[in-house]
């Protein structure tokens, strides 16, 4: 019985040497050459002292991005004031930031939202961004359509989506 009792005891001191101590990472850890942490820091006082600024709340939002930490992103969105939120920008990193997260539904609804506003206000929008709301819209309704919330879940029917949503068609005139 010492014998077994003496072996279990070594087994479990073994397993605990092997196991070896864990170091948790830092949450906004500089990964890629994604946003200096310090830098971030920065952001979130300017966007703390001026919170009715709309670039300076889009640079915040797309440092988190950069980052890898989408929720954070959405964090600071989703606490702007209205006027800041409503933005046709800022909600349409907000929809990138829903993708991120897996919650293409939402970013779908967000999308169009953004071109009602885009199309109902003149001068609101640039080019750019009614392009790029529109392209993004096309894709999140492939992925919808095909039943994909979280795009990186899924590769393989995401890539058929973006596919299906970006194909072109090509005349031949002769």
């Amino acid at each position: 019985m010492r014998v077994l009792n003496g072996l279990v005891l070594v087994a479990a001191g073994a397993l605990w040497m092997a196991s070896g101590s864990e170091h948790e990472h830092a949450v906004l850890s500089p990964i890629g050459g994604a946003a200096d942490p310090s830098a971030i820091v920065s952001l979130e006082s300017q966007v703390a002292a001026s919170p009715t600024d709309d670039v300076k709340l889009r640079t915040l939002a797309q440092a988190y991005m950069d980052a890898h930490a989408p929720g954070l992103a959405l964090a600071v969105i989703e606490r702007a004031p209205g006027e800041v939120r409503g933005s046709a920008k800022v909600e349409h990193l907000y929809a990138r930031a829903l993708i991120d997260e897996g919650r293409a539904q939402d970013a779908l609804a967000v999308e169009r939202k953004v071109l009602r506003t885009c199309t109902m206000a003149d001068g609101v929008c640039d080019s750019w961004l009614i392009a790029s709301a529109r392209r993004r819209a096309d894709i999140l309704e492939e992925l919808v359509g095909l039943g994909i919330e979280d795009a990186r879940a899924q590769p393989e029917a995401s890539a058929v989506a973006y596919h299906n949503a970006t194909r072109e068609a090509r005349l031949a005139v002769r």
